[in-house]
Order: structure tokens, then sequence, then C-alpha cells
């Protein structure tokens, strides 16, 4: 079969990362596949983040191959020193990665929590609960002034979660890029709401979880990170974060149908929170690398 690799020009740029993509095309200019490959920067500098689609009828022709290569190359001359792709278990991807020279490093565990079948009195019971030392604060959108500083400081929570094998490095935070994070959400039309657990003693953020709903409130929500800092683990406070997080969803979003969060399968803390609240598993995907 006869096809070209087109590099395209991609608007898909932040402030941290930005992202190069070739388009695969027939010989009558149909396309057949796409290649896209984030490249990072700060403490994930030596990362190459790829996602490689192809037409089902185009599958095993040798375009994913050559769009491999394409982006392989790219990430080469980047000085990138891997690249990471992720494919669902048992899925095409998840047979052409390895047979490519990927290796498995991290298995994610998704499930997902139907907000109707939410018991609202043990929700409460957990959030109601006393825990000394701490208080639970929300809010929509950007970080309140009066919080950014310790809410940046906060994101260090998330530097040691389980990672398995993955070269992944680690994301330096600042007040500038917090902002820039919910900004990010706020101009794709979606709504980011917080909730943290504060440090009565000094008023600084021990923990923290995210939660991103569609624009349209309907549909299902994706929670994008939950983290406690190491020095105030122990205490329960992950549990008692997403609990009110759960619990302001459902009371704020009727039509919302159901919250969706990813976990390592290596962290099973975290997993046990997720179960513990009704949390259903609905599939498994696989990250691999290709050390360069």
């Amino acid at each position: 079969m006869s096809f070209r690799i087109t590099p395209l020009t991609d608007p898909a740029h932040g402030a941290h990362s930005r992202r190069l993509a070739w388009l695969a095309s027939d010989a009558d200019d149909n396309p057949v596949g796409t290649a896209f490959l984030r490249l990072f920067d700060g403490g994930q500098a030596h990362l190459g983040e790829l996602t490689l689609h192809v037409h089902p009828v185009e599958r095993r022709t040798g375009v994913g191959s050559r769009l491999l290569d394409t982006a392989v190359a790219a990430a080469r001359d980047n000085n990138r020193r891997c690249v990471v792709a992720q494919a669902g278990a048992g899925s095409p991807g998840d047979h052409f990665l390895p047979a490519r020279g990927f290796r498995r490093v991290l298995t994610l565990r998704y499930s997902r929590l139907p907000l109707a079948e939410v018991d609202i009195p043990s929700l409460a019971e957990i959030i109601e609960r006393p825990h000394t030392g701490y208080r639970l604060t929300a809010w929509q959108g950007t970080v309140p002034d009066d919080l950014a500083q310790t809410f940046a400081d906060s994101r260090r929570a998330m530097d040691d979660m389980p990672m398995e094998d993955s070269d992944h490095g680690t994301t330096t935070w600042d007040v500038d890029r917090v902002r820039a994070a919910a900004k990010a959400v706020e101009q794709r039309g979606d709504h980011l709401h917080t909730v943290v657990a504060i440090d009565t003693s000094d008023g600084s953020i021990a923990g923290f979880t995210e939660l991103v709903v569609p624009g349209g409130g309907t549909g299902d929500a994706q929670h994008y990170g939950t983290g406690v800092l190491p020095e105030h683990r122990g205490h329960g406070l992950g549990r008692w974060m997403k609990a009110e997080s759960i619990r302001r969803a459902h009371g704020h979003y009727p039509d919302l149908d159901g919250l969706l969060t990813d976990t390592a399968d290596s962290n099973t803390h975290m997993r046990h929170i997720s179960d513990s609240l009704g949390y259903l598993p609905t599939h498994t995907t696989r990250q691999y690398q290709l050390d360069l």
C-alpha cells in the first residue's frame, strides 16, 4: 500500500508542553492514521507521550509502524529519554506496542460511581465525622488568592504516587501553573471543582481532590487527582475529601450520570478508598514505554 506521512501544525500547545502531529494519507489523499507526540518540560523534559490511531481497515498495512517510527525519531531529535503510550487491555494497541519494542510499565484500573446509586446518608456520615486538626473547604474554578500558594505547595502530594516501572518524572507546580490549569478547563467549557483539607494549626492545605464536570452538567465527570501530603497521611483525609466531592457533585448537578476515576493497579490505598465509596470497575488500560 502506498501512503505518505505529513507533519501538521497542532494548536494544542500548553504553557508547559507542546505537541507534534502527523497525518498518514493513502494515494487518494484519504486519511488513514494520525500520531501525536506530547513533549513536556520541567521534571518531565525526558518524556514524550504518544497517541497513535490507525483506521481499522488500514491496520496491518504498515501505517502504524511508519507513524511510530516518525514519532520516535522526533522524540530522539528533541532529546527525549523515553516515549510512553497507553492501550486498552486486549485492544489492537495492546498487541502492537510490545511487538514494536515497548515494555509494559504501568496498569491503570478505571472505575465509575453511578450517582443515582449514591447512599447520601452514608456519605454524610463520612463527611460529618470529625477529623481533629483539619477542616474541609472547596471552590469552583481558579483557587482563591489567599490559598493559591499553599495549594501550589500541596501539589507535591502527587510526587510519590505509585507509578510502577514508569519513568514518569515529577511535575513542578507554582501558583501560575495551578491557575493556568484551571483556566484551561474553563476555556474548553468545563467546570473544575476542588475540595481541600486544611490544617487548622496553620491554615495550610494538607490534601486535595479535583473533579472536572462537563460544561452541560450531563454525562460523566472525571476525577483529576487526589493527594495528601506525606506528613498528613494516616488521618483518613483522602476518603473524607473524596466523599465531600461526591456530595457536591450529586447536589449541584442533578443531571450528572456518574463520576470516573483511574488508579494505578499498585495504588492499593486509593483503590480501597474508591471501592469503599461505591466505585465499580469498568476497564483496564496498560501504559507502555520505549526507552530511547
